[in-house]
């Protein structure tokens, strides 16, 4: 057993693990746990309900409240000033033990002179400020992409304080040649997942898929550019399953009756058709962060369509089609459709995805930080 102890401060409930940012905090808490880390996790709570499927992994779980009523005079980004919290730095202060923040969300006491002599890890889930900028192109609504573009004007001043951290942690290569270009603190650290093996389905399937939280700006964009420019124009049956869609995006994909909307659905749900689905496509618009569900289907899905934003640097150029126009992601669906999956194809995943996404391994990496 180590005697490795850790605060870790996650920005929203871990549980359950639906969408990348709960997955890649829920599965490295887990990862920590099974190396004999003694976790003390506090969790920013907000509309996602209390679990007690956390306290298996951790001494202690506390629950805070975001605070509603800001101080517009502090100029702090909303999501790191409604996340400040006076109980969480007396229990922070109560040992000398490293804090891993998750997310420069958490970071309201990070600067605090009573952690100066801490170990300090801040898990970078995105360059938050250009992730903000480019919510704010696709984003519909006037007020909220004028929330949108202040956020990450006050996310792009609050990010030199990331310097005070001992380490920063990225979750992509390209995260990771960001940070350092301004900090000679930054280390990658790639996502944890829910997967520890490979278990694609060999043979066909009949649909092709696109599956994502739909409440996101940026998935809402790329599901209506599939629906328009994509599949508007195939005589292929379209999945496109995800919470939340937007009225806009039901209404185009009404328009088409080739092409479902599955909303409303659980993360069992959402597995059985990854696996069920002969392709997977997956563009995206954001050139920030890894997106978790694109390795969640190299790990049970069967052919992957992406564009160079999905998969530049993470490692799994080699086990997709890459197409970056509406008229190659056409080409490529339909040459796919064509083809069986098969063991070989299964097996070549296996070999190149189970050591480059290792769960183990990414905790040992923070483990021998603490």
């Amino acid at each position: 057993m180590s005697d490795k102890k850790i605060h870790i401060i996650a920005f929203d409930n871990p549980w359950p693990p639906d969408y990348g940012g709960a997955v890649d905090m829920y599965y490295k808490i887990r990862a920590l746990k099974e190396l004999g880390v003694r976790i003390t996790l506090h969790v920013f709570e907000y509309g996602r309900k209390v679990q007690g499927d956390l306290a298996q992994y951790c001494d202690s779980v506390y629950y805070y409240p975001r605070t509603k009523r800001i101080n517009p005079l502090l100029l702090l980004p909303y999501i790191v000033a409604s996340r400040r919290n006076k109980l969480l730095l007396q229990r922070l202060l109560l040992d000398d033990n490293p804090i891993l923040f998750e997310g420069i969300h958490t970071c309201y006491w990070l600067t605090h002179p009573l952690l100066a002599h801490r170990t300090k890890l801040v898990r970078m889930h995105n360059i938050e400020h250009d992730y903000y900028r480019q919510l704010a192109k696709v984003e519909p609504r006037m007020m909220k992409r004028m929330y949108f573009r202040l956020e990450a004007i006050l996310l792009s001043r609050f990010y030199s304080k990331l310097i005070t951290a001992t380490h920063l942690l990225a979750i992509s290569p390209n995260d990771y040649e960001a940070l350092s270009r301004d900090f000679n603190n930054a280390l990658l650290v790639g996502p944890f997942h829910a997967n520890r093996e490979v278990k694609c389905t060999t043979g066909k399937g009949n649909f092709v898929l696109y599956h994502g939280n739909l409440a996101v700006s940026e998935n809402d964009e790329a599901a209506r550019f599939l629906v328009n420019e994509v599949f508007s124009k195939l005589d292929i049956p379209f999945v496109i399953a995800g919470n939340s869609p937007s009225l806009s995006l039901q209404k185009d994909i009404a328009l088409h009756p080739h092409i479902q909307l599955k909303s409303f659905i659980t993360t069992a749900e959402i597995d059985q058709l990854i696996q069920e689905a002969h392709v997977h496509i997956l563009p995206t618009f954001q050139p920030t962060g890894i997106k978790l569900k694109l390795i969640h289907v190299m790990f049970g899905g069967r052919f992957v369509v992406a564009n160079s934003n999905m998969v530049r640097n993470t490692g799994c150029e080699p086990f997709c089609v890459v197409a970056d126009t509406a008229a190659d992601m056409q080409k490529s669906v339909l040459s796919l459709m064509d083809r069986e999956f098969t063991s070989q194809d299964v097996e070549q995943r296996a070999r190149g995805l189970t050591e480059l996404f290792s769960n183990s391994r990414q905790a040992s990496v923070i483990a021998g930080l603490i």
